[in-house]
């Protein structure tokens, strides 16, 4: 008796489910149809028609819901991702860290240096990483604006691979969009030595690193910078100092 009781219980849920996930526009495949199928399965008709009325009415009453079921959604779709290539993800190509290399929290960017909000987005790294001492920031080069960020993103590579990462990734968005002549100056402010730095920015680890990263945002279904993940959370566009920091506490939880 118990066990029925809490299986009706249960539909209104799972309808409402079915039905907030189809005004979502169909979310990760899901359908009202296959939703709802399974729910209302074994309910009569009339039942059926009052439960969905209910529902129907709570939505009206309560919209805010939707966006959380979204949310809530999306965080699990991207925890099903994210868990096939984390452990890649999170692991930089050595050198490409900002903030504590050891860090017990770790905050994924995906960057170009023809990108507007991500030059905008410096700042809010810097004061993330000034707050947070065990914050690890590992960026992920994803040149896909111009051929100049391409050219940018092997130099900072190649910083990198030399331990200037952070002093070229600072400066080279200082010098506004990349062309030939402003990577050459930002590698040189950040003390490359120019011959290394050029042999390894075409080397095939740099364009494997490059190529893996293009790779990982297919994955994960985006094509824009800036692109943030951290714990379970996938965040795109210049999102603000607070709503990072706010991730990174729930990636703490």
């Amino acid at each position: 008796m118990r066990d029925d009781m809490d299986e009706r219980r249960r539909w209104p849920a799972l309808i409402l489910i079915g039905l907030a996930l189809t005004l979502l526009g169909g979310l990760a495949g899901w359908s009202w149809h296959s939703m709802a199928g399974r729910a209302a399965s074994g309910i009569a008709d009339t039942d059926r028609a009052a439960i969905e009325d209910v529902v129907r009415q709570y939505i009206l009453d309560h919209p805010e819901i939707l966006p959380q079921a979204m949310e809530n959604l999306q965080r699990r779709e991207n925890a099903k991702r994210l868990s096939a290539i984390r452990g890649d993800l999170e692991r930089p190509f050595p050198g490409a860290v900002l903030g504590n290399p050891a860090g017990k929290v770790t905050l994924v960017e995906f960057t170009d240096f023809a990108c507007g909000y991500c030059k905008q987005s410096v700042a809010d790294v810097e004061a993330l990483v000034k707050k947070h001492p065990d914050l690890r920031v590992v960026v992920r080069e994803l040149p896909i604006l111009s051929p100049q960020s391409a050219e940018a993103a092997r130099m900072a590579l190649a910083a990198a691979e030399q331990g200037r990462f952070a002093a070229f990734h600072r400066l080279m968005f200082s010098a506004g969009r990349p062309d030939t002549g402003s990577i050459e100056a930002a590698a040189k402010a950040a003390g490359l030595d120019m011959a290394r730095a050029r042999k390894v920015s075409v080397s095939p680890a740099v364009e494997a690193e490059i190529n893996a990263n293009l790779e990982m945002a297919r994955q994960l279904g985006f094509a824009g910078t800036p692109t943030w993940v951290i714990g379970d959370s996938v965040l795109a566009g210049a999102v603000g100092l607070d709503r990072l920091d706010a991730a990174i506490r729930d990636a703490r939880d």
